[in-house]
Formats: structure tokens, sequence, C-alpha cells
């Protein structure tokens, strides 16, 4: 199961249909998508979901991103379906303090 992240120049519908398990509303211009299909497919589906002249943009999450300020439960409903990004940047700042918990 993938998860998509999409940005568009206007609201998101609250009914969106499509080929995915679950599209989570982060914001009215922002979601992220849970799902099986093809990016392309995704971003498709979005595009014929919103006005003809709305841009948008639509990409594959490879693990959590940061984030701040977005609806509640948007960090754990990513947690519970992103791996934590490899790498040096995966754990406590200098605060001793994990980032997400401070989301």
């Amino acid at each position: 199961m993938d998860v998509h992240l999409a940005w568009a120049s206007v609201p998101f519908p609250d009914d969106l249909v499509g080929p995915w398990v679950e599209v989570r509303h982060l914001a009215e211009d922002l979601v992220a998508v849970e799902s099986t299909a093809s990016l392309s497919r995704v971003y498709h589906e979005l595009k014929w979901s919103l006005a003809e002249d709305a841009a948008l943009i639509v990409a594959p999450l490879a693990g959590r991103p940061k984030l701040k300020g977005l609806r509640p439960g948007t960090t754990t409903w990513l947690r519970d379906r992103l791996a934590v990004w490899p790498g040096p940047d995966t754990g406590s700042h200098a605060t001793g303090r994990d980032a997400e918990d401070s989301a």
C-alpha cells in the first residue's frame, strides 16, 4: 500500500471517490491518499474531481514527512502507514524531543 500527498489550488471535495483505501484531509487544499493504485491513476482520479483550471501536484511518500499545524490525528495516521526515513535525520533534535511529538 502506498501513500501519496496531493496539493491543489482549490479545496478538495469531502466525498472523493477513487481507487483508494482512504483519503485523509490534512488541510482544505492538501490530502494524503492511501492506495494500491499507481501514481498516475491517483493523480488522474484527483484531477477529475477538481475544477479544470485547478493546479494539482501528487507525489508518493517514501517515509514519514516532518509536519506541523495540520489537522489533529495527521501524525498518527501517517505514522501508522509510513516507515521512518532512513538516514541521520530520523531521531531526536537537540532538545531531546522527538519531532513528531511536537507536531
